[in-house]
């Protein structure tokens, strides 16, 4: 296992920097705007890209190339729910995510404000949908902005922080300890787990908001799903 992950490793690391950080920013741009990120995690992308980050300087692009990749697909998300909202929502995509959650969306971004735009970069489901609701709401543009370019930052560093330092560990380990690619897969899954765990911390801290929101979006169903 330990030859494969160096292999991996180095395979990243040999990709053309400028390269990798780009096709990291257009990866976070798809992800946040048309549902990619429903079926690839923004998470997963930041996390590979950032295994073959090598010097300060890939990790700085890196960050910049995801929070700019997440600012402009949320905004363009913004901008097509405020122009074509109501025909997304309709369309075979959106009725596939589901009436249900559209109008969580909706009632949540309805009573927490800008907030949710910050926390939904950090909800699964919602960091899809509440771009497009936060347009179709009339939200400010400029407001809408503030927020979710500030949540891409700290979610940016996060995860780039964690990659990054699962790979240098791994180079640490790799020529001194016997059996050091389990250690590093170990590893990796405590950052999962450590990406998850906050998540579900993010999603039982607005678990009452989010509970008034399926109220409020059916009120007639005894059961609402969480989104």
């Amino acid at each position: 296992m330990t030859d494969f992950l160096s292999a991996v490793i180095e395979w990243l690391r040999d990709l053309d920097p400028v390269l990798r950080t780009l096709l990291a920013g257009i990866g976070m741009m798809l992800e946040t705007s048309v549902f990619v990120g429903l079926i690839v995690p923004g998470d997963t992308i930041a996390l590979v890209s950032a295994i073959g980050v090598t010097s300060a300087a890939e990790f700085v692009w890196l960050v910049i190339a995801l929070v700019l990749g997440a600012v402009a697909g949320e905004s363009l998300g913004f901008l097509l729910g405020r122009w074509a909202g109501p025909r997304i929502r309709a369309s075979r995509a959106g009725r596939r995510l589901g009436e249900r959650n559209w109008r969580i969306a909706e009632h949540y971004l309805g009573e927490r404000g800008g907030i949710a735009v910050f926390l939904s970069r950090f909800l699964p489901v919602l960091h899809s949908l509440v771009p497009l609701s936060a347009g179709m709401a009339g939200m400010r543009y400029l407001r809408f902005l503030g927020w979710t370019a500030s949540a891409s930052v700290v979610w940016a560093l996060i995860v780039v922080t964690l990659g990054f330092g699962a790979a240098a560990g791994f180079d640490q380990l790799a020529d001194r300890v016997k059996g050091a690619g389990f250690v590093f897969a170990g590893f990796a899954a405590l950052v999962a787990l450590a990406i998850w765990g906050a998540k579900k911390w993010f999603l039982r801290r607005e678990q009452r908001h989010l509970d008034l929101a399926a109220t409020s979006a059916s009120p007639e169903d005894p059961h609402p799903p969480t989104p």
